[in-house]
């Protein structure tokens, strides 16, 4: 793994949080606890600060960046960022899913309790309303969680995930 401080600030990482072998962590992180970070995810806060709630996994190949003097990045509890996603300069709060290959743009708000869905664009300054799930490109409100097949997905793969990380801390 490559865990670096940039300009002086290093990255902050609790005990409890899985990150993998070629995982990238670097400058102005800070994770909560429960944390996983996966294969090839990179979160990079070089150019501005990125704090990252508990219970939350970055999956293989994700980004999260930030948006110099501009967007800091702030990720909520239990959140689950889907492989090959790009969450940048943008705010998601607690209890949201975001979809592989999903990317999420500077200035965007992810409300709780919502998903964005596999492969969405949610382009700049876009405000996702709590409750909903977004696709497309761009994209758009398609359904209410509670009307879907996804209502417990949420915390289940946030779940998931915290035993997953277990397994390979042996």
């Amino acid at each position: 793994m490559i865990i670096k401080a940039v300009n002086g600030k290093a990255p902050q990482i609790p005990a409890d949080c899985y990150v993998a072998e070629n995982a990238t962590i670097v400058g102005d992180v800070t994770l909560g606890a429960n944390c996983s970070v996966w294969f090839n995810a990179v979160i990079r806060g070089d150019v501005n600060q990125i704090t990252i709630g508990n219970k939350v996994n970055v999956q293989d190949g994700a980004i999260i960046h930030c948006t110099y003097q501009k967007h800091p990045t702030v990720i909520g509890n239990n959140v689950s960022i889907g492989h090959n996603a790009i969450v940048h300069g943008c705010i998601v709060e607690d209890n949201v899913l975001i979809g592989m290959g999903a990317i999420v743009m500077d200035n965007c708000i992810i409300k709780s309790n919502s998903i964005i869905a596999a492969g969405a664009v949610v382009t700049q300054n876009t405000i996702v309303e709590s409750g909903v799930i977004y696709a497309g490109v761009p994209a758009k409100k398609v359904k209410e969680i509670n009307q879907s097949n996804f209502a417990g997905e949420i915390d289940r793969i946030a779940t998931n995930y915290v035993m997953y990380s277990s397994w390979f801390k042996e």
